[in-house]
């Protein structure tokens, strides 16, 4: 499944103001409440089922890049973000880096097989380091957005 399929263009963010795992979880679902994805009440929930899903193994799968995700009943198709700390951010990484890109995905309940395969095709793009690299480097949502179209991700 390519990315460009689920990221929420709206939701993409070039330069994540927040410097904590939970602010960043925070960050990213408000940008996709802001793009109309989740309702103010709903949000809440959305981060302590993403933080639970954490508390399993971090998503922080190491190279700098996190897979921030869980399965959630407020949304009726998968979702997902996509942020980029310049800084980067402490995140429980596999190889205890600091994480700079974070691709966040949200799916129903009732859809685990889409979740997967959502979840391996974007492993399958983060484990390429120019692409990792690039994405690093973009300046703005529509650079990101662009990367993620050409890249056929």
């Amino acid at each position: 499944m390519r990315m460009s399929e689920f990221i929420v263009r709206e939701a993409i963010s070039a330069n994540l103001a927040a410097g904590q795992e939970e602010a960043v979880i925070r960050e990213m679902i408000e940008n996709l409440r802001l793009a109309g994805y989740f309702k103010s009440i709903e949000s809440d929930d959305v981060v302590r089922a993403i933080l639970k899903r954490e508390l399993l193994s971090s998503t922080g799968i190491g190279d700098g890049v996190a897979i921030p995700h869980a399965k959630h009943a407020s949304v009726d198709r998968l979702v997902g973000a996509v942020a980029i700390s310049p800084a980067g951010v402490p995140f429980d990484s596999v190889d205890n880096d600091p994480v700079h890109v974070l691709v966040m995905l949200i799916s129903p309940q009732e859809r685990p097989s889409e979740h997967l395969r959502a979840l391996e095709g974007v492993s399958r793009c983060l484990k390429d380091k120019k692409f990792v690299q690039s994405l690093r480097q973009a300046a703005n949502p529509q650079q990101i957005w662009d990367l993620i179209c050409s890249h056929g991700a």
